[in-house]
């Protein structure tokens, strides 16, 4: 059981890592971060290999960069293929390959939809530290313009109170409220 573990820790930090830069280069690709930024060869050169062939079957549409989308999906739902066969195994007992497939798309989309509150939680996060800390790091602005179409129609609203801004504290109890609502639709996981 302790290399099952393993293999599954290993299994979900690596998808995790690349779901994460797959939903990062949609989030820079819809707010137009320009190429030139620290993080773009990172991210790039993380993803390429599997955007650059998505992209002849998965065309962009409204600003968005469906072919990462759909990379993400498909990490998680390879990723969990392998789990529900890790866990299973290859006994005859076990379901069919329609049922697998049936049982992992639903969780395959939480997956990445919960991927997609923890990157932005990071995204913020970080950007809050970082205006704390070091304000005109390289990286900041970057975060900056990334966390902006999520924290500015907040910051219309909420007044600012003794030059604090709120509206990321607001933004994670949203974003933990948006966790609540899936997690209640997947129950167990």
């Amino acid at each position: 059981m302790l290399l099952i573990d393993i293999l599954r820790l290993l299994l979900e930090t690596a998808a995790s890592l690349l779901t994460f830069c797959l939903l990062l280069r949609v989030l820079m690709q819809w707010v137009r971060i320009h190429p030139s930024n620290p993080l773009s060869p990172f991210i790039f050169s993380m993803t390429d290999w599997l955007v650059k062939p998505l992209r002849k079957a998965v065309p962009g549409y409204a600003g968005i960069d469906w072919a990462s989308v759909t990379g993400a999906f498909l990490v998680s739902f390879v990723l969990h293929m392998l789990l529900v066969l890790i866990s299973v195994g290859l006994s005859s007992g076990g379901p069919g390959l329609g049922g697998m497939i049936t049982f992992t798309v639903p969780i395959a989309i939480f997956w990445v939809l919960r991927n997609v509150a923890y990157l932005l939680m990071g995204i913020v996060l970080i950007q809050v530290i970082l205006s704390w800390v070091n304000p005109f790091s390289p990286i900041a602005s970057v975060l900056n313009e990334l966390s902006r179409p999520f924290l500015e129609p907040l910051r219309r609203v909420l007044p600012t109170i003794g030059n604090v801004d709120l509206s990321p504290l607001v933004f994670f109890l949203l974003l933990q409220i948006v966790m609540m609502v899936l997690q209640s639709l997947m129950p167990g996981f």
